[in-house]
């Protein structure tokens, strides 16, 4: 980071008022908020009003792949604001198309339509209505350990409790994917949770009746329900059940994709095609707010002569698109997606195991690239968890504080804390980051009961 830190506690102090008085914030009861106050960032770091900086071992919210204030990002942005700012989406413009082609070529073959949307939530959410004209079923099949946004289909495809609140839209059926740490079908090692979960939805799909389901939505590797990497052999049997029941298959990659996973999308890691992508986060870092659908030929083509009856006023919107073109084009000119990939591999993920064996409260370390989850426990041998589903516990509040008092911003839901650097991090970054953690953990170790 060569940026200086300038405190400005003044403004850090109206910056406040203002939030306080004016912003009504996301997911909160609002009369207790007391936001972090974030001023500036570079890189894999930002910093608030007082001068105290942070290394973000959140990506925000897992979406700032390619660090802070990326000049050849920022400079896209500001180059597209001078020459074109916005245009209506019915429109063709120079950096739609160029993004749009960039994303398909990145795409498997037989995907070279792409559908833009505002976020990850309304991609979902046009995913799901594509597969319901396509196939003309309603049903849509998704894991109860899953986050897909919180519009209407979308939200009701999550499985975690923000769904409870907001189940408004009809025709969503869950089920257990593959979990083997915490196996809902008493397996015995991964194959064998691959082949339970495989029956297991085989049979939900025969009892809610295979001619009624358009689609089986799910996050490639599950995100903010805990990392969960699918077992060798689970993707590819979710591929052949689609392909049996004419089920659409859609892969969730707005938190996995764009390197996230080591790869450019995080099913390369996995022997399985989608017919409907969606992503966001990481396509551009949200830099500018922006999402959407990587469509296969064969959907594509249900809309060649008839009105897919969907759209949004800043679909394709140029600032965005062309944040997506400059990008993708720094990833690959700078190793970005490679570099995530060798720090999961080499630094990252050896760094948490090690962690693991001196803290008895890190039950499991799971992750591929630069998208890691530590399962906590109070046990190993019962792992029970060190904090209950939907809710934290004075351990994980300890511990969170603990990280950011020495400089790090963390990123924690229930028991798990999710270490998600940025794909530009670099290996003293990481150990940085590290040494903080083995810090923190140190804390807490106190909360754990086991032997």
């Amino acid at each position: 980071m060569t940026t200086p830190v300038t405190p400005d506690p003044a403004a850090g102090q109206r910056v406040l008022e203002l939030d306080r008085t004016h912003v009504f914030h996301s997911w909160s009861a609002q009369a207790a908020l007391n936001p972090m106050l974030i001023a500036g960032g570079e890189g894999s770091y930002v910093w608030d009003y007082d001068g105290n900086r942070f290394l973000d071992f959140s990506s925000q919210l897992v979406n700032v792949n390619i660090g802070h204030q990326h000049p050849k990002v920022v400079a896209a942005i500001q180059e597209q604001a001078a020459k074109l700012a916005t245009v209506a989406p019915q429109h063709a413009n120079d950096a739609r198309g160029e993004a749009a082609k960039r994303i398909a070529d990145l795409a498997p073959d037989g995907m070279t339509k792409v559908f833009f949307t505002n976020g990850g939530a309304d991609a979902n959410e046009n995913a799901i209505r594509m597969a319901r004209l396509h196939t003309g079923r309603r049903k849509v099949m998704s894991f109860y350990r899953s986050y897909h946004g919180n519009t209407g289909s979308a939200i009701a495809s999550t499985g975690d409790p923000r769904r409870w609140p907001n189940e408004f839209a009809d025709a969503h059926i869950h089920f257990f994917g593959p979990y083997a740490y915490r196996s809902s079908f008493w397996a015995a090692d991964e194959a064998q949770e691959s082949e339970r979960a495989l029956q297991h939805l085989e049979q939900t799909i025969t009892f809610e009746g295979p001619a009624t389901i358009a689609a089986i939505l799910i996050e490639t590797v599950v995100g903010t329900a805990g990392v969960l990497i699918p077992p060798p052999g689970y993707l590819e049997g979710v591929r052949a059940l689609c392909d049996k029941h004419g089920i659409v298959l859609i892969l969730d990659e707005v938190m996995a994709g764009f390197g996230r996973c080591g790869t450019w999308f995080a099913f390369e890691n996995f022997d399985v095609r989608p017919d409907l992508i969606t992503f966001a986060k990481g396509s551009n870092s949200g830099y500018v707010p922006v999402g959407g659908v990587i469509i296969s030929d064969e959907i594509a083509a249900t809309f060649d002569d008839r009105v897919f009856p969907g759209g949004l006023t800043y679909s394709g919107h140029p600032l965005a698109c062309a944040s997506i073109v400059a990008s993708i084009d720094a990833m690959k000119e700078e190793g970005i997606v490679e570099n995530a990939k060798r720090i999961g591999e080499d630094v990252l993920g050896p760094g948490l195991r090690e962690l693991a064996e001196r803290h008895p409260v890190i039950g499991e370390v799971r992750g591929l690239g630069v998208f890691w989850a530590l399962d906590l426990v109070t046990d190993r041998a019962t792992r029970e968890p060190l904090a209950p589903y939907g809710g934290t516990s004075p351990a994980l509040g300890e511990l969170m504080a603990a990280m950011k008092k020495r400089g790090v911003l963390p990123f924690a839901n229930f028991n798990r804390l999710h270490v998600v650097p940025p794909c530009t991090v670099t290996d003293e970054e990481v150990k940085e980051g590290l040494a903080v953690l083995d810090e923190s953990f140190a804390e807490i170790d106190h909360y754990y009961t086991g032997a």
